[in-house]
């Protein structure tokens, strides 16, 4: 009785997880839309220095007032050697996040940015010579024809926003990548990992923002005629943007892989709704099976790497593959660069 009731209370609290970093995800992403297309803020560079500016704070409460995190601790000559090289990386990846935002409708950026895990293996492929199994790759397949055929059939494209949601994935990739390396040795949660990356990518975009974005913000303040309720909004989806990467923590730590996987497909489909029932924006029936068809195949790709992982060591791999050039698995968690 008491194993069923343990049992039913973990599905419970997997489900919450779940729900709860939906709810922030699609929150944060409508809220930037709604910021740079209904409030006319149409300034990337300045929201995602408020987002980071919240964060840092945000970060800092969680562990160093309510202590609910332990801090995990850098040397000073690795935070410059080794965080802030990542900082310049996890900076532009946010920046272009927005950036794509402002110029295309939620459900294309969203598609376009599950393009990650294609873009990582083949980083690692051309760049640092790793191999990978047949399988890894025939699981990308779905996943370009889809971003190809939901391109092509896009009813708002803008070149300049598919080429910063496309540099985004990139960037996201590299940042991931990059972390095997530079973090070694250092194991990250996404607080600790925000508390530490937040300020220095504060510090890097705030003079950009203030050189590109300052007339501009200065001439929104004093022309723009619901001010205050404006400012809580943009300040709010920051707010919004560091509860987000908690809940990032809280649903790793109640499910499994396979079913952060799954649930990390199902977000960007219920952003893709969500965002159409509030924007309105155009969806052709063949956007909408190529949105399909890249979600499907990243969920096959994640089913593909747990198959993978789960094969014990002596298990034999394609002959086409040099034995021991082998790397079955490319080094990202596709779903965690929600972190902002």
């Amino acid at each position: 009785m008491e194993e069923s009731w343990l049992c039913q209370w973990s599905m419970i609290r997997s489900l919450l997880a779940i729900l709860q970093w939906w709810s922030f995800n699609v929150t944060v992403i409508v809220m930037n839309k709604w910021i740079f297309q209904k409030l006319e803020f149409k300034f990337p560079l300045s929201i995602s220095c408020i987002h980071f500016i919240c964060s840092a704070i945000g970060a800092y409460i969680v562990i160093k007032v309510l202590k609910l995190k332990p801090l995990i601790v850098v040397d000073p000559e690795d935070r410059w050697r080794r965080i802030f090289p990542m900082s310049f990386v996890f900076c532009i990846n946010i920046v272009l996040g927005n950036v794509s935002l402002r110029y295309i409708p939620v459900s294309f950026m969203q598609t376009i940015k599950s393009f990650t895990p294609a873009t990582t293996v083949v980083l690692q492929w051309l760049i640092w010579r790793k191999y990978f199994d047949w399988r890894i790759w025939a699981s990308l397949i779905p996943i370009v024809g889809g971003i190809l055929l939901t391109s092509v059939t896009e009813l708002s494209f803008n070149m300049f926003g598919f080429c910063a949601a496309l540099f985004g994935c990139l960037a996201t990739s590299t940042k991931t990548i990059l972390a095997e390396s530079l973090l070694h040795g250092y194991k990250f949660d996404s607080i600790n990992t925000v508390y530490y990356m937040a300020p220095f990518a504060t510090m890097i975009l705030a003079v950009p923002a203030l050189l590109l974005e300052g007339n501009g913000v200065l001439e929104w303040l004093h022309t723009h005629p619901s001010l205050v309720s404006s400012l809580i909004i943009i300040f709010s989806s920051g707010v919004l943007a560091f509860c987000l990467n908690f809940s990032i923590f809280y649903v790793i730590h109640s499910t499994t892989a396979v079913t952060f996987n799954v649930a990390g497909n199902l977000k960007v489909a219920v952003a893709v709704l969500v965002s159409w029932m509030i924007f309105r924006n155009p969806i052709s029936a063949m956007n909408a099976v190529g949105c399909a068809i890249t979600l499907v195949g990243c969920t096959f790709y994640g089913y593909v790497r747990h198959i993978i992982s789960q094969q014990p060591p002596g298990t034999p791999r394609t002959p086409r593959t040099p034995r021991n050039r082998v790397e079955l698995l490319p080094l990202v968690n596709d779903k965690l660069d929600d972190k902002v």
